[in-house]
């Protein structure tokens, strides 16, 4: 085999884990197939000792840290297969600068490719996506507390949602872009934390050129004042590599691992936001630490049978 493992995906995960299989003195690639998903945010938070970090500088010092681990290659690649082979998987793919073809053989391989976010086909949302339409309250809740919030979203899912920014402002809006489908229940839940709810249709949503959200303008022509934009969009797998092996998906279409952070196909691993599980880049960096630990512990007991 060329490499003991071959991580599919750069972000937090991807790179966490070459970091910590470099320091296990394994021959890695990692392949990084292109932009992340937060590259619209302004900042990644949470992530202790780089809160507020520009996502592309977060990205910029995990890559300098793999330099010193010379059993760690790094290569612009875009893989569009992998298939399973004896002790292993044969990945072919292309360069993403010179769509040069490439191939490898690997003992393992670990996906870090993560979802893409399926927004709202109405006029700003994608404009004001990572600044003004803005995914966890975790991630940029702070920063726009205390502020006039809006939460977009239809039943149970903008209940939940709604509930939970309301720890970040008093003013909170639920819009549902006609019916909301919402029970008895959720109502009144809602207006026990003076949640209101509106629900005629959107026009669009207009923001400043700093991409911050200014109002919310109805079909009717009515327009409501906020400062940002809370969903839960909908998500897809970025890379089909899982679905086309045929490893198990979850309901909600995530790549299901077991405990040991490996998919329903032998050897073949999964990290990050691509599996089950709450989405932010410390915990997508965390579990590429742990996915390489388990990964590097499986290869030993493989190297140093009983």
């Amino acid at each position: 085999m060329q490499y003991d493992v071959l991580i599919v995906g750069a972000g937090s995960a991807g790179l966490s884990a070459a970091l910590t299989l470099g320091r296990c003195l394994r021959r890695v690639l990692l392949a990084d197939g292109g932009r992340p998903r937060n590259e619209c945010s302004p900042g990644v938070h949470g992530f202790l000792t780089r809160d507020g970090v520009a996502p592309d500088e977060l990205l910029r010092l995990g890559h300098e840290q793999l330099r010193p681990y010379e059993t760690v290659e790094v290569q612009c690649l875009r893989i569009e297969s992998i298939t399973r082979q004896d002790g292993g998987f044969r990945a072919t793919g292309r360069g993403t600068a010179d769509d040069a073809p490439f191939e490898c053989n690997a003992r393992r391989v670990l996906l870090a490719t993560g979802v893409s976010d399926v927004l709202p086909p109405l006029p700003g949302f994608r404009e004001l996506w990572g600044r003004g339409v803005l995914h966890c309250p975790y991630c940029h809740g702070w920063e726009v507390r205390n502020q006039p919030l809006a939460v977009f979203g239809q039943g149970r899912t903008v209940t939940g949602l709604a509930l939970l920014v309301s720890r970040w402002s008093s003013d909170i809006v639920v819009v549902t872009n006609g019916p909301g489908h919402l029970t008895p229940n959720a109502r009144r839940r809602l207006r026990r934390q003076h949640i209101r709810v509106h629900d005629a249709p959107i026009a669009r949503l207009i923001g400043s050129p700093a991409r911050d959200l200014k109002c919310i303008e109805f079909e009717d022509g009515s327009q409501l004042e906020r400062a940002a934009l809370f969903l839960h969009a909908p998500q897809l797998q970025r890379s089909a590599l899982a679905t086309d092996m045929g490893a198990r998906l979850t309901s909600k279409g995530a790549v299901w691992v077991d405990s040991g952070m490996q998919t329903s196909i032998p050897r073949l691993y999964a990290a990050g936001d691509t599996t089950p599980g709450a989405q932010q880049a410390l915990i997508a960096a965390a579990e590429g630490n742990r996915a390489a630990i388990l990964i590097n512990e499986g290869l030993t007991r493989e190297e140093c049978p009983k």
